[in-house]
């Protein structure tokens, strides 16, 4: 009489299969965490690398560190920059501009001691955009002239002309009984390649007028210019788009130089 044999390996001891099932369950979830770390790391660093390119090449955020162009902007308003002004979207009077320093408009003022970690924290929030440690290194103000234009202030009723158009301009601070959009005159032909600026708080700027005796004679080279602010984007109760006020310039035309 022949005995019942089962083909293949017969299983004698059941509780290793379940052992192994364990195991396999164990590892798998083991692999899924891993994975799920992996992504959450490649789209930290694809973030991380789209913030840079847009903060390199498209927009970059800075802070207001002065009250020259009050109220338009206050001290320490937030505001986000389109820097494809001017090489690809062109300049346009009216604009608020950021540019770095033509050469002795700013004191030299030295680098604030951070501790390692805020440091550390401080250049990565730069990198990506979120922080501007360098806007003391800049300036923000209104573009009023073009290369060409011929600028003068003030005519018997305290307004500034551009190109002989005199300009009715809603924007500026003045004190109290001041009509003169001005306190001293001035008459300026743009050179080519360069912008006359002005802040919006005209008692309180140090802009083009009072710059005339650094070599470029207060006129900002274009290539100096960093972009045109847009936004306010901090604080929340301030936030708002800034305007280039077209009304304003309108008719004014052509520079003869």
């Amino acid at each position: 009489m022949t005995d019942d044999v089962t083909h293949g390996v017969r299983d004698d001891n059941p509780e290793a299969h379940v052992e192994e099932t364990v195991l396999t369950a164990g590892e798998k979830r083991k692999r899924g965490i891993l994975l799920f770390f992996r992504d959450l790391l490649v789209i930290f660093v694809v973030a991380v690398l789209v913030s840079f390119l847009i903060k390199t090449f498209l927009i970059r955020s800075f802070f207001i560190p002065s009250q020259s162009m009050e109220m338009t902007l206050v001290e320490d308003d937030r505001i986000i920059v389109n820097q494809l002004v001017p090489d690809v979207v062109p300049l346009e009077r009216g604009d608020v501009i950021v540019f770095r320093d033509p050469g002795g408009w700013l004191l030299p003022t030295a680098d604030p001691q951070l501790p390692p970690i805020q440091a550390a924290a401080e250049w990565f929030l730069a990198l990506v955009g979120l922080a501007a440690p360098d806007s003391n290194d800049h300036l923000i103000k209104r573009l009023i002239g073009l290369p060409g234009d011929h600028v003068e202030c003030c005519n018997a009723v305290g307004q500034m002309s551009v190109n002989g158009v005199p300009l009715d301009e809603p924007y500026v601070a003045l004190p109290p009984g001041d009509t003169r959009v001005s306190r001293d005159d001035f008459d300026v032909v743009i050179p080519e390649g360069s912008l006359w600026v002005m802040g919006d708080n005209r008692y309180n700027s140090k802009d083009s007028r009072y710059n005339r005796e650094t070599p470029l004679e207060g006129f900002v080279p274009i290539d100096n210019v960093v972009g045109r602010a847009f936004v306010i984007s901090w604080p929340v109760s301030r936030w708002s788009w800034l305007d280039n006020y077209p009304d304003v310039f309108r008719g004014v035309g052509e520079g003869q130089g």
